[in-house]
This record gives structure tokens, sequence and C-alpha cells, in this order.
């Protein structure tokens, strides 16, 4: 079901909610770039769980008017407005990729209506004391983050003009993606079924413009807002040690400051690992007695 929900400043944001309408509700937060549409579990594995997802764009991507300017913390005025316009009080929330931080942002900014969060492949902030934040990255994470830094004005040039090129053929995003895959990442991208979904997701994300690609890069490289070690409520956090787009030291840095955060370290795992992970993310939000192992 796919509603147009109205946030607090007058923006639209575009709002998909999938699985059992009437189940537990959980937040799912799209990576970079990326939509509502994006990795997610299927339809049955939501109605076994009683589970309600609730997926939306990011400013600036799909059917969600740009927030210019946006830090990761304003995520929570838009998750708020979403589960105010559903009627929902409590939920669970967890986040992937460039979703990871917006979701500790919920944990941290929200906690009276967060129940459990869920980080995956995250970053950490930009400014982590005593983290090589670069160590390990892929060099076109590199350059896009360092743009974003220095010259955030000659990111969104190149990305606009990269986007419009990924709207006329959405494979070359895959394509240029491909080039830095893991051979953990290259075995779950080739899966047909992903790779449609995938393309589904980028060409959704992008297709009006460029600006939610540029907003989270620029968000991710400036204060995000809120301070890690504030979170007072049950963390997981998920990676993949072989990572190269967010390197495992990102996550092993937020375990060093969210207190008594759940750890989970995958020694063969890598970046798109996190996807067949998800429905065992959602057994950890929505049951206590679930586990999924840890460090």
């Amino acid at each position: 079901m796919r509603d147009r929900v109205l946030a607090a400043d007058g923006r639209h944001l575009m709002v998909e909610r999938m699985g059992d309408p009437r189940g537990r509700p959980v937040f799912l937060l799209h990576g970079t770039p990326g939509s509502r549409l994006g990795p997610a579990p299927r339809g049955m594995v939501l109605y076994q769980r009683h589970t309600q997802l609730i997926a939306y764009d990011r400013p600036g991507y799909g059917g969600s008017d740009r927030h210019e300017g946006r830090r990761i913390s304003d995520v929570v005025e838009d998750v708020r407005a979403i589960a105010d316009a559903l009627e929902l009080d409590r939920f669970a929330v967890v986040g992937r990729s460039g979703g990871a931080p917006h979701a500790l942002a919920c944990a941290a900014l929200m906690p009276e209506r967060v129940t459990r969060t869920a980080a995956l492949v995250s970053l950490a902030p930009r400014d982590a004391a005593g983290l090589d934040w670069f160590e390990g990255m892929s060099a076109s994470n590199v350059l896009a983050y360092s743009t974003a830094a220095d010259d955030p004005e000659s990111l969104a040039q190149s990305f606009i003009v990269r986007s419009a090129q990924i709207r006329q053929d959405p494979v070359r995003l895959l394509d240029d993606l491909r080039r830095e895959l893991t051979d953990s990442d290259r075995l779950v991208v080739n899966d047909a079924g992903i790779r449609s979904m995938l393309l589904r997701n980028f060409s959704e994300g992008l297709r009006h413009s460029a600006y939610g690609w540029i907003d989270d890069a620029i968000a991710f490289c400036r204060p995000w807002g809120f301070d890690p070690a504030h979170i007072v409520g049950e963390v997981l956090l998920w990676h993949g040690e072989k990572d190269v787009f967010s390197p495992v030291g990102h996550s092993r840095w937020l375990a060093g400051q969210i207190p008594g955060a759940t750890t989970v370290l995958e020694p063969r795992a890598a970046h798109f690992d996190a996807f067949p992970m998800l429905p065992r993310i959602l057994d950890w939000l929505l049951d206590e007695r679930e586990h999924c192992g840890g460090n």
C-alpha cells in the first residue's frame, strides 16, 4: 500500500507499507542511493512474523520532496510524521548502509517511540575520534565522501551528471559497482531477483533528480546532530568484515560508543550480504528471545 504523508514543514514523503497491515510495525530505512523499493523481506516472511514494514523515500529520492541542507538527525521528524499519520505509537527501526545512521538517529532522539534498532553496514560519524574513516574503503567512495566534505558543489555536479546517465541506463550503476565488488558481494548481486530489485530501486530513487543522493553524501560528512553514545535503547550492529563500501571499522567504532550494543561481525561477509540477513534481523527486532549471534 502506498501513501503520501505530509511532513511537519509541508514537504511530501512517499511511503510504502508491506506485509501484514495489522502486524507489528518496523520502519525500514533504505540505502544510498535508493528508495522505498529497495531490499526488503518477502511478503510471506512478513506475514509469518505478523509484521508490517514501512519504507519511505528519503527527501530528494523518488516521490519525496527535497529537504535541502538536511542533517542525519532530521530523519526523526519525518519518521515521526509518518508514524503519526499511520497511527503507530511504538515501532522498531532498521537501516541498511546509508539508512543505518538514520536508524541510529531515531534510536537516539526518539527513544520514547522506538522499541529496538538495527543498523546494518553503517558508517560512523565523519569526526569519529580515533577512527581512520577511509581505511579499507573503496576508491569511489573515498573520492565521493572526500569531495562531499571539501567541495560539495563539485560533488553535486558530478552526481547530477551520473544520475542522468543512470536514468537513461539503470544497469550503469550496477556495472560501476561491479568493478569494486568483493567475491561475496558479487554472488549476491548476480542473483537475478536481487539484480532486478536493485534496478527498480535505483531507477525509482533517481527518477526525478540526484538530490537525495547528493544530500545523503553531504550529511554523512557533516555533524550528525546527535551523539551515538547517548543512545539508551537496544541496538544491533551488523557488519560484514570484508565490506569495502562501509568498512567494518565503522561498526567497531560505533560498538565502542553505544552502551550495551549487540555487535555481529561476519568474517566472510561483505556489504551486500546484509540483504539475506534481513529476516533474521526482523526476528531480533520483534522478539527479545531471538538472537543473531555476536561478538
